[in-house]
Order: C-alpha cells, then sequence, then structure tokens
C-alpha cells in the first residue's frame, strides 16, 4: 500500500473531533445545567425575589458576573489557541472589576458612612465563600476537559482564566439566591469566592493543559 493511501485509512478511520470552539460552546452548556440541577434543587432564589428585580443594586449583581462569565469564556478561547492574539478579549476582562469599582464609589457617596460596614458584611458572607465555589465547579470541570483539545501556551494562566468564566457562571445563578445587594458586599466576598475558583482552576490547569 502507498503512503498516501495508508494516511487516507487511518484518517478516515480516525475518530471524528469536535472543534475547540464547540467543544468549549458544550461544556459550558453543560457544566451550566449542571450547576442550575444543584442550585434549584439544594438552594432557589430568594423569595422576594420579584421585589428585588425592580432595584438596580440587585440587577447590577447579573451585569457584574455576566460579563466576567463572557469576558473570560472568550478570552479562554484565545489562551488556548496557539500565536493567537487576545483579540481585545484581555481589556474585555477588566469591563467587570471597572462596573463593580464605580458601583462601590457610588454607593459610598449616596448611603450614609454609619450603613457601611452592615452593608459590607451583609448576613451571607460565609454562604458566598462556600456556595459560589461549589456552583463553580461542574462548569470548571467542563471547561477544563474541553480544553484540553486546545495547545495554551501557559496552562496556568488558561486554567486561571476558566476558573474565572466558572466563577461568572456560578456567582450568576447564586446573586439569585443572595440577599446581600450592596456593591460592598458583592466587591469583597464574590470576589474573594471568584479567588478560590481562579486559583483552582490554575493548579488544575497547570497539571492538565500541559502539553
Amino acid at each position: 500500500m502507498k503512503t498516501d493511501d495508508l494516511i487516507n485509512a487511518i484518517s478516515e478511520d480516525a475518530p471524528i473531533r469536535w472543534s475547540l470552539g464547540r467543544g468549549f460552546a458544550l461544556a459550558v452548556i453543560v457544566g451550566t445545567a449542571f450547576s442550575a440541577v444543584l442550585f434549584f434543587v439544594g438552594f432557589r432564589p430568594r423569595p422576594d425575589i420579584a421585589a428585588a428585580a425592580e432595584t438596580w443594586r440587585f440587577l447590577f449583581k447579573f451585569v457584574v458576573t455576566a460579563s466576567l462569565a463572557v469576558s473570560a469564556g472568550g478570552l479562554i478561547l484565545r489562551l488556548v489557541r496557539p500565536g493567537a492574539g487576545s483579540g481585545g478579549w484581555r481589556l474585555a476582562l477588566i469591563v467587570a472589576p471597572l462596573l463593580l469599582a464605580a458601583a462601590v464609589a457610588v454607593e459610598l457617596m449616596v448611603m450614609p458612612s454609619a450603613s457601611w460596614g452592615a452593608r459590607w458584611i451583609g448576613v451571607n458572607a460565609r454562604y458566598c465563600l462556600m456556595l459560589i465555589p461549589l456552583l463553580a465547579l461542574g462548569p470548571l470541570a467542563c471547561i477544563l476537559y474541553a480544553l484540553r483539545q486546545g495547545a495554551p501556551e501557559n496552562p496556568g494562566r488558561a486554567g486561571a482564566v476558566a476558573g474565572l468564566a466558572a466563577s461568572g457562571i456560578a456567582a450568576t445563578l447564586y446573586a439569585s439566591h443572595c440577599v446581600d445587594d450592596s456593591p460592598l458586599f458583592v466587591a469583597t466576598w464574590y470576589s474573594l469566592a471568584t479567588g478560590i475558583v481562579t486559583v483552582v482552576g490554575y493548579l488544575v490547569g497547570r497539571r492538565l493543559l500541559r502539553w
């Protein structure tokens, strides 16, 4: 058999692999579905969600968490393609922190200083630090598995950004349950929970995404 014929025969018998983009999209869908099931079975939205939805503080939480998930997701697809530029996604990643910083500044200007401590600590700080990482496990595992089709130049950094994307998904779900809507609370406890997932993503990605 000629070499060309052998190569063609092997390629025809090889399993069909999805593109990285399609695999990533499927991973996000499956991971989000897993977290959603866990959320609605174990926690569910807050009982006053209809009234809360009429306030800007409650709605703003979703703006921040969704922008984090989208920007991190866009960046991760660039990081796992060797030589690919960030395409502006690296700058997009700072949108969520900038929005949150602006909201904190507004909160400090419009609310009396005597209320800052209570708004900062809130009532769900401990649950926030536990539930966001818990809800992020499914998306993070699925995303990291899908990213194995890529070849990141820096596996640890790619894993960390995957952690940011998973945190954004998890925090979006958790935000509907959390009764603490102050930007002071979100900036502190949501960020700390996101940091936990990001570190886990970095450590796992450094080993799992190595090539």
